[in-house]
């Protein structure tokens, strides 16, 4: 039954986004044991600087109905990416960046994550990437980039 899910998933998404996910998994499953469970998580958040507490920990697994393996994983994606929710999905994962609720973020330490965590950006990926974002006295706003990359955000003329 998992192989038919996977089946499933891997026919809805493009090569290239299931191979940025298995990057995106692979960085996360810390002790590379094929699953992401708690202890995972809190290595990667500490690895960014962030401690969440365990609460908010368990929430997060909890998306997943079952022990969360990369099927699992793509499959949770990839209902994300596809359903109504996707800007808000995107938001709150910068969301999970800005501890003091700002809606904004420093654009040095976005750089530094993007250059240094998993697949590294290039210095060329990172001017495409940022070409058009949002950034005011150092700060990305997120929420109006997340809004802009969906299509929901305010058309500048």
């Amino acid at each position: 039954m998992a192989d038919k899910a996977a089946s499933g998933v891997l026919t809805k998404l493009p090569q290239k986004q299931i191979q940025e996910m298995k990057e995106a998994f692979t960085m996360i499953d810390q002790n590379r044991d094929g699953f992401i469970d708690i202890n995972d998580l809190k290595e990667m958040f500490s690895s960014l600087g962030r401690t969440p507490d365990d609460k908010e920990l368990t929430a997060m697994l909890k998306e997943a109905p079952g022990p969360l393996n990369f099927t699992m994983f793509l499959s949770i994606f990839s209902d994300k990416l596809s359903g109504t929710d996707t800007e808000e999905t995107l938001r709150n994962a910068f969301a999970m960046f800005d501890e003091l609720d700002t809606k904004k973020l420093n654009i040095e330490y976005i750089k530094d994550l993007l250059e240094n965590m998993g697949d590294n950006f290039t210095k060329d990926e990172m001017r495409m990437t940022f070409k058009e974002a949002p950034v005011t006295g150092g700060k990305f706003d997120y929420v109006k980039f997340t809004a802009m990359i969906k299509g929901s955000g305010e058309e500048e003329a």
